[in-house]
């Protein structure tokens, strides 16, 4: 298998420094903003892109975390669980981002809008990703990317962050 990778560490930094300035620039600032990552690596990228709007603007903004797995439409149950948001801030009427590692189908998306949905209704959903490979299938598009990554379907996009894999870079599998 072939393996090349696309983003190293700084360039992942340097993509999210990016995204916060284009993410504040969006919001007129960071007011009402709440960043909740989809486990696993998505909220380690929260948590970033949390510490990177910090340094920009000075203003700490709420993170937390997202459990999708309840709401996948690739393993239905017939109870959905009623807690799936770990966060300590209401998101009522907050302009909440969704961030993610890979946009891909969409899929993971749709099952964290759905997630967020069943609990609360925010004033705004918007979507952070650092990788988009393409492919959809269901209408999202994401207001953040880090980076575009034209692929084929049978090519893998891996993420790796430090906090969860004791290294950071992206790697394209063929």
């Amino acid at each position: 298998m072939k393996k090349r990778t696309i983003l190293d560490n700084a360039q992942i930094s340097r993509s999210l420094t990016r995204m916060s300035h284009e993410i504040l620039e969006h919001n007129k600032g960071s007011a009402g903003i709440v960043l909740l990552g989809v486990k696993t690596r998505g909220e380690f990228l929260a948590d970033r892109l949390q510490g990177k709007i910090e340094e920009i603007d000075s203003i700490k903004v709420p993170a937390g975390n997202i459990d999708i797995t309840g709401f996948r439409d690739d393993k239905l149950s017939a109870q959905k669980p009623t807690e799936a948001i770990d966060m300590d801030t209401s998101l009522v009427g907050s302009h909440v981002i969704i961030v993610d590692d890979v946009l891909y189908t969409g899929r993971t998306i749709r099952a964290a809008m759905d997630a967020i949905l069943n609990q609360v209704r925010p004033a705004k959903i918007s979507l952070a990703v650092l990788i988009d490979r393409g492919h959809r299938e269901l209408p999202i598009r994401a207001d953040f990317v880090g980076k575009n990554i034209p692929t084929a379907k049978e090519e893998k996009v891996n993420v790796y962050v430090e906090e969860y894999d004791g290294f950071t870079e992206v790697v394209l599998s063929e």
